[in-house]
């Protein structure tokens, strides 16, 4: 088994509570409140700013060239074109630049990211791949799972926009880069060294739920 692969084994429950939260479950069949997305979409902008952070983190904790251009290419996609696209999708929403630049951190982005953030700061860079994962390649498997679920709609659904970003090839590829480097960086792990990992993978995947949750309770 891959270490991906056993990252989730590891915490099989918690990452199903995750990949099929009812937050995605109403996000997929068009029930989601107009009003909880709006504020999952605020935060996560805000997200966004920290992953950036935590791109610049992987140049430094990288050993080699082939990483370092990984997290600057990363880092430079954020910065260039990922929050802005992000910006541009939350006006469609109704939500103004100028607003999400004056946005409190809800308490559960602040403990995502910040989590995100140590993990690299403690650890190396497989560390911080680790935490950065339940996002990255959480996303990819969420659409994929959303459009294999008889319950999606996707005609005149207000969020098949958000579908169809994670589910795009460009995304799908993006998270199969960011597997291979998991893999490379994880290869012939003594079992101590896989425990902590595991643990470390499911904090942060716990994280993502409770993001989740805080968009469904519109909770700050």
């Amino acid at each position: 088994m891959n270490l991906f692969e056993h990252l989730k084994a590891q915490c099989r429950d918690d990452w199903n509570a995750y990949i099929q939260h009812a937050f995605v479950r109403q996000l997929g069949d068009g029930s989601l409140p107009r009003a909880c997305f709006q504020h999952y979409l605020k935060q996560d902008y805000l997200f966004l700013l920290q992953f950036s952070r935590a791109w610049g983190l992987a140049i430094f904790k990288s050993e080699d060239l082939e990483s370092m251009r990984y997290a600057q290419a990363g880092l430079n996609a954020m910065l260039d074109t990922e929050i802005g696209l992000h910006v541009a999708y939350c006006r469609e929403w109704g939500i103004g630049e100028a607003e999400l630049q004056a946005l409190p951190e809800a308490a559960a982005t602040v403990a995502y990211t910040r989590y995100v953030l140590d993990a690299g700061f403690a650890g190396d860079l497989l560390d911080l791949h680790v935490a950065l994962a339940p996002c990255i390649l959480g996303y990819a498997e969420i659409a994929q799972w959303l459009a294999a679920q008889p319950a999606t709609v996707r005609a005149g659904n207000p969020y098949n926009a958000w579908i169809e970003m994670y589910l795009s090839a460009e995304y799908q590829q993006a998270a199969q880069t960011e597997r291979a480097l998991l893999e490379r960086l994880g290869q012939e792990l003594p079992a101590e060294r896989q425990a902590a990992l595991a643990k470390r993978f499911r904090t942060a995947t716990r994280m993502e739920v409770s993001f989740w949750q805080m968009g469904l309770d519109l909770a700050d």
